[in-house]
């Protein structure tokens, strides 16, 4: 249905309620003559008469009466739509649909939904965690997490802070197995790899030489899909391991885990956020963009500084102190 036609019923049903055609015009906010046009269209559109009317009053034909009563549910529902649309772009409530990596992300989303529904109890999250490449539109995206920016033409994408990826090691493995301190040793070690969950390809460490990032394969002790489980490998002393910040940085500030080789430690990849547009964003979805940068954008928490790398470092002298 057009949308003239739309304004034209709604306008007759308000007039009715009204009993004048002019504070049904005052209502909708047009002129005396443009309401009586609408209602004469829709008339003529019908080939009915609605209404008889006089310069003081009006009455309901027949036929406008039995109109208005078919009319007035579809009007209801139509009024309670808009009503739902506006809520959504002024008020915190109502879905958010978020996507993000399944690797490693879990432990950093959701602090950030607690906080969130601890202060909008309205809001509905619905969240899928994926390492592939879903399409942005079918999935009724609101917010996106993606390592890397996205792939996405149409996207906003906003950096959040830089992934460390860090050679490391339980010290129950460095007292069994010794030691690298050279990349060329890392081919002697236990190493663990990691196999995409989508694509089944095993990806390479990537190891900072004299300035650059480059690509390295090492003999692999353990394989896994799952960055959960390739950390709890690496925590158990079975291997040692490349293991982004995301999943390292509690276990390095521990103690549980010492990381090695800080002169070849890389930082390829960022987490970005992104969205689809800075016009007409629902509240709730703002609130939450802001939010996110608020906690997430370049967080101490989350990034290992040069410092805290160095101090957990030392600990590999007290190892070798113990191992003569």
């Amino acid at each position: 249905m057009p949308i003239n036609e739309l304004r034209s019923i709604s306008m007759f049903a308000k007039a009715v309620e009204l009993g004048s055609i002019r504070k049904a015009a005052q209502a909708q906010g047009v002129s005396a003559q443009a309401a009586t046009q609408a209602i004469a269209m829709l008339e003529k559109h019908l080939g009915v008469r609605l209404l008889h009317r006089t310069t003081r009053s009006l009455a309901l034909t027949e036929e406008g009466q039995q109109f208005l009563e078919d009319a007035q549910p579809a009007l209801a529902t139509l009024e309670r739509a808009v009503n739902t649309a506006r809520a959504g772009k002024e008020g915190i409530a109502g879905p958010l649909r978020i996507v993000g990596p399944k690797s490693s992300f879990a432990g950093i989303l959701m602090p950030l939904l607690d906080a969130f529904c601890q202060a909008h109890p309205e809001v509905r999250p619905d969240v899928a965690l994926d390492d592939g490449i879903g399409d942005w539109v079918l999935d009724r995206v609101d917010v996106g997490f993606r390592i890397g920016a996205s792939a996405q033409d149409g996207v906003i994408s906003r950096r959040l802070f830089p992934i460390q990826l860090i050679v490391c090691a339980a010290p129950e493995y460095l007292a069994r197995y010794g030691i690298p301190t050279t990349i060329e040793e890392l081919s002697t070690h236990r190493c663990s790899v990691f196999r995409h969950p989508v694509s089944g390809k095993v990806l390479p460490w990537y190891l900072t030489v004299d300035g650059k990032v480059e690509q390295r394969h090492f003999p692999p002790a353990f394989y896994s899909n799952d960055t959960e489980l390739e950390l709890q490998a690496v925590l158990s002393g079975q291997v040692i391991g490349q293991v982004a910040n995301l999943s390292a940085a509690p276990h390095i500030r521990s103690g549980r885990l010492i990381p090695l080789l800080l002169s070849q430690l890389s930082t390829p990849f960022a987490l970005h956020l992104y969205y689809g547009s800075r016009q007409a964003l629902p509240v709730r979805v703002r609130a939450f963009l802001d939010l996110t940068l608020e906690k997430l954008r370049d967080s101490p928490e989350l990034v290992l500084s040069e410092q805290e790398l160095a101090t957990a470092h030392e600990k590999v002298s007290q190892i070798c102190l113990h191992g003569q």
